[in-house]
């Protein structure tokens, strides 16, 4: 039961598919010797080829709807992976499983011209089925932050639309860029990313991920770099490494204790800097969890909360993602 929980919140950070092998290096380009054609080559190096730009999608993964609406071709997804929830007129589209519990008549009903998803999301067998049907598969697995904007230039070239993506991108090296231009910290503060919370048994963002390149750009340290990709630590590690800074982004549903409460609560953890001095940052809408262009907004709400931001800043940040203050007794 504790596995298929925390299974489900992988899933629903986006982070499911970041634990399988990435691919990087890849290359995304429309054809420019087929005119109105496309041909890309995807995340798994398989070459794709369109006769014109897709117009009907059915897309897996949270991640790559969030850039199917960045680009602006939300309109063109016919159906979307269960945990796909932003933005939220993302929920108006029809909702498909993956995996071994995908209904492969009822993909094939919503008649895409492309069915995007993760590395290892499907069977082979079930890839075969869907191509025998005509749709053509794409993978698409992002893992760092040079993998987003690999997956957003493929799409945009997918969908033709090339100009939006290089926008996209070029937004978001911007936003990264100021940030780590004012970002005054020496590496000697640290981080620790939590991503599983100590109820389903605790996980993490290591060396090689997305969050891990965020701390470095922001000045602080993750301190569990010496962990490649996302992995499983243990309770003692984390007061043995006494971070500064501690980044949830557990889901609060309105019971119970809030993310924050839970953590300050814990036995033995009072101790522990991030605890002592109240710096927890809840992040509940994905910004920093999914491979995606918020993940620059991400950043920012990092970056505010490490160092502050104007009062302006504090309010707007408040009002997307709660952080949440305790006071100590």
């Amino acid at each position: 039961m504790l596995r298929e929980k925390k299974r489900t919140i992988l899933y629903s950070l986006g982070l499911a598919a970041c634990l399988a092998a990435g691919i990087t290096g890849l290359t995304a380009s429309a054809d420019e010797e087929n005119a109105g054609g496309v041909s890309i080559t995807d995340m798994k190096g398989r070459e794709i080829t369109l006769e014109q730009p897709a117009e009907r999608i059915v897309a897996l993964t949270a991640s790559d709807c969030e850039i199917f609406y960045a680009i602006g071709a939300g309109d063109k997804l016919v159906g979307r992976g269960t945990y796909c929830d932003y933005p939220e007129e993302v929920l108006e589209v029809p909702e498909v499983n993956s995996g071994e519990d995908m209904n492969i008549e009822e993909v094939i009903a919503l008649d895409p011209d492309v069915l995007l998803m993760s590395d290892m999301a499907q069977t082979e067998e079930q890839v075969q089925m869907l191509e025998d049907a005509g749709i053509r598969v794409v993978v698409s697995e992002a893992k760092d932050i040079e993998g987003v904007y690999t997956a957003i230039k493929m799409i945009g070239a997918l969908m033709g639309q090339d100009e939006k993506a290089a926008e996209v991108i070029d937004g978001m090296k911007d936003t990264f860029a100021q940030l780590s231009e004012k970002a005054t910290g020496d590496g000697t503060q640290t981080v620790y990313f939590e991503v599983s919370p100590l109820e389903y048994g605790l996980w993490t963002s290591g060396a090689n991920t997305f969050m891990d390149e965020i701390a470095t750009m922001l000045g602080v340290k993750n301190c569990f770099s010496d962990v490649d990709g996302w992995g499983e630590i243990s309770e003692e590690q984390v007061l043995e490494r006494n971070p500064d800074f501690i980044v949830t982004i557990t889901m609060y549903y309105g019971e119970g204790p809030t993310p924050t409460e839970e953590i300050l609560s814990r036995k033995g953890w009072e101790n522990v800097s991030a605890v002592k001095n109240q710096k927890i940052l809840n992040l509940q809408d994905d910004e920093l969890s999914r491979p995606a262009p918020r993940l620059a907004d991400g950043a920012k709400l990092l970056y505010d909360f490490i160092y502050g931001g104007t009062e302006e800043e504090s309010e707007v940040a408040t009002e997307v993602t709660p952080a949440e203050s305790v006071e100590i007794e």
